[in-house]
C-alpha cells in the first residue's frame, strides 16, 4: 500500500520524505487556504520535493471552470494529479483530462455507486472519506471493502485512495480492506511507528548495555 502525506506544509513534507516512506502528496482547498505561500508557489515547492503523484484540487464546481483551473494547475509540474469533486461536472471534467492523458483523483466519495462511476470514467484514483462517514455513524471501512470487491469483479484499474484518516487504526484497517493508497496527515503518520513495547524494550537494552561497559 502506498502512503501519501495529506499536507502542504513543506517542513512536514521534507521531514517524512527523508525516510523514503512518502509516495505522494494530497492537497485540498482547506489545506491550501492555510498555506503561507501563494497557491502556485506552494504546488511548485511541493513538486520539487516529491517526485510521486501530487493531487491538487480545483476550486470550481462548474465543468468549464474546472477545465480552465485544471489546465493551469497541470502546467506547474509533470507529476500533478488533477483532483475533482465526485459530481456530474466532476465526472465530465474527469473524462476531459483523462482523454488528454492526465491523471485524475475523484474526491469526496461516500458510496460504492460513486466509486463505480469514477472507475467507469477512467479515474486514476477514487478517494473515499473514512472519517467523515464515521462522523455520521456509518462504516467507512466497509465502503473501502465494498469498492475493492466491485473493482476486483470488473478488473477496474482505478486506485482506491483511502482519505479522511483520523487514527492509526484507520491505516491498518484500510490496508486489510485492500486500499491501494492511504493519505494521512503528519500527526497520524508520526504515530505509525510508536509502540509501548518497542520503547520499553529499547530502554531495557540501553540500560543493560550501559551496565556492561562494552563498546562497539
Amino acid at each position: 500500500m502506498e502512503i501519501f502525506l495529506d499536507s502542504v506544509d513543506l517542513t512536514e513534507i521534507k521531514k517524512y520524505h527523508m525516510y523514503n516512506i512518502v509516495d505522494g502528496i494530497t492537497t485540498n482547498p482547506s489545506l491550501m487556504a492555510n498555506s503561507k505561500m501563494d497557491f502556485y508557489e506552494t504546488i511548485n515547492s511541493i513538486c520539487k520535493i516529491i517526485k510521486g503523484d501530487v493531487s491538487v484540487e480545483v476550486a470550481s464546481n462548474d465543468f468549464e471552470e474546472m477545465v480552465k483551473e485544471g489546465n493551469r494547475i497541470l502546467e506547474v509540474a509533470p507529476n500533478i494529479v488533477v483532483k475533482l469533486p465526485m459530481t456530474w461536472d466532476g465526472l465530465k471534467a474527469c473524462k476531459y483530462f483523462r482523454d488528454g492523458g492526465n491523471k485524475v483523483n475523484m474526491t469526496l466519495c461516500f458510496s460504492p455507486n460513486q466509486a463505480l462511476l469514477a472507475a467507469k470514467n477512467g479515474a486514476t484514483y477514487i478517494s473515499p472519506f473514512i472519517g467523515r462517514l464515521e462522523d455520521i455513524g456509518e462504516d467507512g471501512m466497509q465502503l473501502i471493502a465494498d469498492i475493492r470487491n466491485i473493482y476486483n469483479n470488473y478488473d477496474f484499474k482505478t486506485k482506491i485512495l483511502a482519505a479522511s484518516i483520523r487514527t492509526t487504526e484507520h491505516v491498518f484497517e484500510a490496508a486489510l480492506c485492500g486500499a491501494d493508497v492511504v493519505t494521512i496527515p503528519a500527526k497520524i503518520l508520526s504515530q505509525l511507528i510508536e509502540h509501548d513495547l518497542t520503547s520499553k524494550g529499547l530502554e531495557k537494552f540501553n540500560q543493560d548495555w550501559e551496565k556492561s561497559g562494552m563498546k562497539i
